[in-house]
């Protein structure tokens, strides 16, 4: 009586398994998708390609690449242990890695940013790009007619002993 075995693709049954009609090997396009140093990426494992994969644990993870290669990437991941976070160095092959949208916004407000700044320089202009807190919802008016009017008051206490 030996027991379950724990191997290193042990419980990822479904983790690991392909979507209805995404089975086989992957498109060019995964080769090609043009990868920087600092760039944030997703591990996302795909099981068509054994070569490469991450353990299951960086399944779903976000990370910054921090090492390219021929045919992967070095990736920095946190992971938490205990009380503390350690940022882990993952080895990934490029079929398992995918550029991530995590700082899609942020990006998108620095373009928009140097846009404003640029313009007011134009101007001779001093704009703060910062951003400000939405206050309360401006004051209105609700009608309703008396008869519709409700007095909310407490039930009266009572003791009961």
């Amino acid at each position: 009586m030996g027991g379950k075995s724990k191997g290193k693709r042990s419980g990822t049954r479904y983790k690991f398994s392909q979507g209805f009609r995404k089975h086989g090997e992957c498109t060019a396009n995964k080769y090609l998708e043009k990868i920087n140093y600092g760039d944030y990426v997703d591990i996302v494992c795909d099981s068509s390609q054994q070569k490469g994969m991450p353990f299951n644990f960086y399944h779903g993870r976000t990370g910054k690449v921090f090492h390219i290669t021929k045919r992967g990437v070095g990736v920095l991941v946190n992971k938490r242990v205990r009380h503390r976070i350690i940022q882990k160095k993952v080895c990934v092959r490029i079929e398992h890695v995918r550029k991530s949208r995590c700082n899609e916004d942020f990006i998108l407000r620095k373009k928009k940013n140097q846009e404003i700044i640029k313009e007011a320089k134009l101007k001779n202009e001093h704009v703060s790009v910062k951003r400000k807190t939405e206050g309360p919802k401006p004051a209105a008016m609700i009608k309703v007619p008396p008869s519709k009017l409700i007095t909310v008051e407490p039930l009266p206490f009572y003791e009961e002993y």
